[in-house]
Formats: C-alpha cells, structure tokens, sequence
C-alpha cells in the first residue's frame, strides 16, 4: 500500500501554465484527429472554455424541478450554451435532430435515488452512441464511495471504447454525502479519473485550493453547478472557478432552476466566454429578465 506523502514536498506550480502541443486544448495533444474534433466543438477554440447545460438528472431523479417538461425546458436555451448534456432518452425524445450543438451523452445508468447512487454500469454500447451523433460520453465516478471498483471500470471501458471510435469521455466526479467537497479530495478524484484516461473532467469548485486541484489535473476541468444558488453567488462562483483554471462549467439547476433559465445561461457565457465580473453579469442577468 503506498504510503501518504507529505503536504510539505508538493509543488503544483500552479502560476506556470500546462504546455500543449499542437492543439489549444490541454492535455490533449496526442489524441486523435477525430478526437480532437469532437472536443473543439465543445471547448470554442477562440476561448478554449465551453458552457454546457446539464440536464440528465432525471436519470436518478425522475422529474426533477424545473425539467418536469424536457420539451418545454430545453429548446428556449438553445441558443444560449454550448453543449447539451443529457441521456439518451431525453435526446430523441425533446430535442430536434436538426440541432448543431454538440451532445455530451449521459453513458452511466443503474441508480437512482432511492438506492446506493454510486452502484452504477455502463447503460449505453458505443454503438448507440455513434447513432447518436455524441461529441463525447460522460460517466459517474464515486471515488470513495461504495461502488468505487465498479464506477473506475465503468469508466475504464467507456475509455477504451472512445478512443476505438475517436470519441471523449467526461469523467464526473461525484461526491456522497459523507464525503467532503475539498480541495485534497477533489485533486485525489479528478487526477485518478484523468490518469485512467477521461478526456475532460467534472468537478465542484472548492475554496480554498481550487487552483491547485485545476494544476494537479493533467486535462482540462469543467466545474458542476451543484445545488441551486441565488443568481449573483452562482456567477461570482463561475467567475472564480474559471480565474482559477477552470475551461467551463457544466451547469444545470443553476440554470433551469433561475427565475429566467435564457437570462442566466447568457449571464454565464458573459462570465465564462466573455470574462465579465460577476457584478456585470449579474447586471446583464437582471436587464435580460426585464427585458422578457
């Protein structure tokens, strides 16, 4: 068993940015032609970040607040993200065929609520997901919980299926609730998920030592938005969460859940896209809401 290092000897040289060669994306240098072009749909490469609108939820929650009617939902927020993140289900079933936007295919299935959320499978073959047109596959990875084996080799044959097919995985980090959304944990997870092979990640924002769990990943971080915020404390968090490395969000209540679920996804591309304060987004937030 390896033994604990000491907090004193790590270096994660955080100010000095990850060299990439030969592509904008980080970490991703090597990877395949087709590979390379699914991700430079999700992450714009004149930003290098991505805004994606998650709205899998109701694979383990059911008709979740704000998404009871997917139809109704989704389509006016078309125009405002960069990605739709979603279950199989959910994509034939609301969203129009004709869409241009890149689909980050919910791949992990097998539990919901009311069970061990960690105790999932591979709920999707390749195949379905080449069918599907996915611009990339995201799975559920519980390091630390229960399922711990199970989630790890879940994500070990989506990884190996991707790279046959050109196609990324997204590994999502997910935390139970008697695990700590700290900065040690969320660098043990994110850089265990990276290094069995996920293209991107999912992660919380932490304070302090987010910057450090973004140096310590070897491919580019996407935060989660979590549990819903008021407006102006879920921007000024987009806001730190991208000054300190992160390359997107990939947000969901914080979004559909808003009083004006288009306001907020333009507020948070003028955060993620645009650079804007948190103060001025708010700002833009608020003017669009009046303006509807």
């Amino acid at each position: 068993m390896a033994e604990a290092d000491s907090k004193e000897l790590k270096s994660f040289g955080a100010d000095i940015p990850m060299k990439t060669e030969g592509f904008f994306l980080k970490g991703s240098g090597s990877l395949g032609w087709g590979m390379k072009n699914r991700l430079s749909r999700i992450f714009n490469p004149e930003t290098g970040r991505t805004v994606m609108l998650a709205f899998d939820h109701g694979y383990i929650m059911g008709p979740t607040s704000g998404l009871e009617r997917l139809d109704l939902a989704i389509p006016p927020l078309h125009d405002c993200i960069d990605v739709l993140m979603c279950t199989r289900g959910a994509l034939r079933s609301c969203i129009t065929p004709i869409t241009d936007k890149p689909v980050c295919l919910r791949c992990s299935a097998g539990a919901t609520i009311l069970r061990d959320l960690s105790d999932e499978l591979v709920g999707v073959a390749i195949e379905d997901a080449i069918r599907l047109n996915a611009a990339a596959m995201a799975v559920q990875v519980y390091v630390g919980g229960e399922g711990e084996h199970k989630c790890i080799g879940n994500l070990v044959k989506l990884v190996d299926a991707g790279m046959r097919y050109g196609i990324p995985v997204l590994g999502v980090t997910a935390v139970g609730r008697e695990l700590n959304r700290d900065a040690r944990y969320l660098g043990l997870a994110t850089r265990v998920i990276a290094e069995v092979g996920a293209q991107f990640v999912k992660s919380y924002f932490c304070e302090p030592g987010f910057e450090k769990v973004v140096a310590g990943c070897p491919v580019p971080i996407v935060i989660a938005g979590g549990k819903k915020l008021p407006e102006a404390d879920a921007l000024a968090m987009c806001y730190k969460a991208v000054d300190q490395g992160a390359l997107g969000v990939d947000m969901g209540r914080n979004i559909f859940q808003s009083e004006d679920p288009a306001a907020m996804a333009q507020a948070v591309r003028a955060v993620v896209h645009g650079g804007e304060k948190p103060d001025k987004a708010f700002d833009l937030y608020k003017t669009l809401k009046n303006e509807s």
